[in-house]
């Protein structure tokens, strides 16, 4: 006879974050049911409850008290932007529960009750901003969506540019649902101001719209352009094929890694067209249920003291290579790298660590190693 584990699910299949949202559920999903062949031979079984946040900090509170009370779950996946971590935390606090929470954010936080599988700022941003100081100049045009993280991000991205002697061109901020004309007075700000690049803290839906005004201006991305840690092959799909080339993200993980995967199923998912964009954000959300999954197994338990004590320091292989959570944050050690995108909605490499960079969550230092 086996024993259930219920967890919670909480990605929004609507509203104006789903874009990604919709990506990190199927990858959970995914991932559930390939664990869940693991776990059958230790009599286990992982039972997923989902509930569709639509985008709504509040109803993410809401829901995670729900699936707690209600559900029983001891374990949520879920969460994209950092005001729908910063809502769920409270109640994961509470009850002493634990969020595997699977996206790059802006650092500066520690919850013994979260697992950060996302990047945090020393792991992309560090590396972004000497990518394009390097070769296209240290003026730069801060946009972004109006939250936390843009906010926390702009902060770190204006003192490397001081830092490194640039100027800060331009900054804006406008709502997670923003469309089309909303960008168009930003992008004639930025033809006017003429600076080396954009560094793009837009999120959601209105990431489409931000690059596809920017290609109706007749801006060029060969001589200015966009630089990202959030637009990824989902966001790419989403808008018109006109606006994608040329532009940089840096992230862990691009989906043209998919083809060097050790994970069967996963080259698969290379050759075949998947339900949705494969991601960086798919990545994370995919092997933290492998980490949980391993946890579970060494630990005999899902409570959540067990849990912890052999997640911290626990390793797994990740599509993007070998992870595992540092033992003293509760961050992953994860790969540094930057993608060009291209018209067809991927991206090439251009440049990546020799191996996993260490979680710095409170951005100690600015130095970049393993490059």
């Amino acid at each position: 006879m086996k024993t259930v584990i219920p967890v919670g699910v909480l990605f929004s299949q609507t509203g104006a974050t789903s874009v990604i949202e919709k990506t990190q559920l199927h990858a959970t999903l995914l991932a559930i049911d390939e664990a869940n062949i693991l776990l059958s031979a230790y009599g286990l079984e992982v039972k997923p409850f989902y509930m569709d946040p639509q985008s709504d900090p509040y109803l993410f509170s809401m829901m995670s008290e729900k699936l707690i009370t209600e559900q029983g779950v001891g374990v949520i996946f879920g969460c994209y932007t950092s005001i729908s971590r910063k809502s769920v935390l409270p109640v994961i606090e509470k009850h002493n529960k634990l969020l595997f929470y699977p996206t790059l954010y802006e650092g500066f936080e520690f919850s013994p009750n979260v697992i950060y599988t996302g990047a945090c700022p020393n792991q992309n941003i560090i590396i972004l901003a000497e990518f394009m100081f390097s070769k296209f100049g240290k003026n730069c045009y801060l946009v972004g969506s109006d939250y936390v993280y843009p906010y926390e991000s702009n902060r770190i991205m204006k003192d490397m540019v001081n830092g490194f002697g640039g100027k800060i061109m331009g900054e804006h901020y406008l709502s997670i649902e923003a469309l089309h004309a909303e960008f168009r007075p930003v992008v004639k700000d930025i033809a006017a101001c003429k600076p080396d690049f954009i560094f793009s803290t837009v999120v959601g839906s209105s990431t489409a719209a931000f690059y596809e005004t920017y290609a109706q201006a007749g801006l060029q991305p060969l001589t200015l352009p966009i630089a990202s840690l959030t637009t990824s092959e989902a966001e790419l799909a989403s808008m018109q094929p006109f606006a994608r080339a040329d532009h940089f993200t840096a992230a862990p993980f691009f989906a043209s890694l998919l083809k060097q995967s050790p994970i069967p199923s996963l080259q698969k998912l290379a050759t075949h067209t998947s339900e949705v964009p494969i991601n960086q954000c798919w990545e994370s959300a995919y092997f933290q249920v492998m980490l949980f999954a391993k946890a579970l197994i060494e630990a005999g338990d899902a409570h959540t003291d067990s849990l912890l004590k052999v997640l911290r320091g626990m390793e797994v292989e990740a599509p993007q290579g070998r992870v595992r959570i540092d033992p003293d944050n509760n961050h992953c050690w994860v790969y540094s790298r930057i993608g060009r995108s291209r018209e067809d909605g991927d991206f090439g490499i251009v440049k990546e660590s020799k191996r996993t960079v260490r979680p710095d969550p409170y951005l100690m230092s600015y130095a970049i190693s393993a490059l």
